[in-house]
């Protein structure tokens, strides 16, 4: 399985969401991460052929998405940040829906949803109304409609946005769990839903795939080390200003930072091991997490 993104380019006006990108993906857990408006909508949107590139091609299997038209849709799973429903759906009556809507017969469409219930953990609510289930429910709903056709390539889009800790944790592990001989591509810019389940991590920044690898690569890829200090409560803005800094811990006095700098910042600065969300920062800078666009 392969699925190729060559010179991808997407306009909008004068502005560029996407930029010139080439990355070859295969089966496995693919993250992406990157701040809100990085790009990393508009290119999950071209993946499922809701936008059509500016520029450059996707091919599947070295076949153009867009010339094979159903033949693709048909081993294509997508779950957007928001999915449309009827409120007053059961779980089980909205899969059935989809699955209509997808084309399977309806033996199959019933032996399926049921498998699925199960699978993504409703099988206590497949019988109440979709406006009823909190928002981890939903979005699991949401994970068993894209699986419905049973994908080749698998497309979440912030997947855990607005979910509470236990519930991301959940979600992640059903990600893991639904992966096997997949390809899935899941966006976001939330550091630790990538962080424990991919098999490669790409950073998008600008339109363009700015590091990728593993969580390890990307952590030595850094060039700049990780400190930790402690600084009086009048000394915390200069720093700030300075220093990239990835944690504030307040106390009485002061604060105990942690520092992204090419040199050690003050004399009892002690060296501390890099994490993921310090590359995050080093990469992404005070960009991070600003703004909510979906670009």
């Amino acid at each position: 399985m392969e699925l190729g993104i060559h010179n991808l380019t997407k306009t909008f006006g004068n502005f560029t969401a996407v930029d010139q990108l080439d990355v070859v993906m295969h089966h496995g857990v693919y993250g992406l991460l990157g701040v809100n408006g990085a790009g990393k909508t508009t290119l999950m949107r071209m993946i499922c052929t809701l936008l059509r590139p500016t520029e450059g091609n996707i091919t599947y299997n070295g076949k153009d998405i867009i010339a094979m038209d159903g033949e693709y849709r048909k081993i294509l799973g997508y779950l957007p940040q928001e999915f449309g429903f009827y409120p007053e759906f059961s779980v089980e009556d909205y899969l059935l829906y989809i699955a209509s809507i997808k084309g399977l017969a309806p033996a199959v469409a019933k032996k399926r949803v049921k498998e699925l219930i199960g699978k993504v953990g409703l099988g206590k609510s497949a019988n109440r109304k979709m406006k009823k289930l909190s928002g981890g429910m939903k979005r699991r709903a949401g994970i068993a409609q894209a699986m419905l056709n049973d994908p080749k390539i698998l497309v979440l889009d912030e997947p855990t946005a607005g979910l509470d800790p236990n519930e991301r944790i959940r979600f992640r592990n059903l990600i893991s769990e639904i992966a096997e001989e997949r390809l899935v591509l899941l966006s976001t810019h939330i550091v630790p839903d990538v962080e424990y389940v991919a098999n490669e991590i790409l950073l998008m920044r600008d339109g363009r795939i700015v590091h990728r690898g593993t969580a390890d690569e990307l952590i030595g890829s850094m060039t700049e080390s990780v400190w930790k200090c402690y600084v009086g409560k009048k000394e915390v803005s200069r720093f700030v200003k300075r220093y990239k800094i990835s944690n504030i811990k307040s106390e009485a006095q002061g604060a105990w930072l942690r520092v992204i700098s090419d040199r050690q910042p003050l004399p009892d600065a002690v060296a501390e091991e890099a994490t993921l969300e310090d590359v995050f920062l080093y990469y992404f800078g005070e960009k991070a997490g600003d703004g909510d666009a979906a670009i």
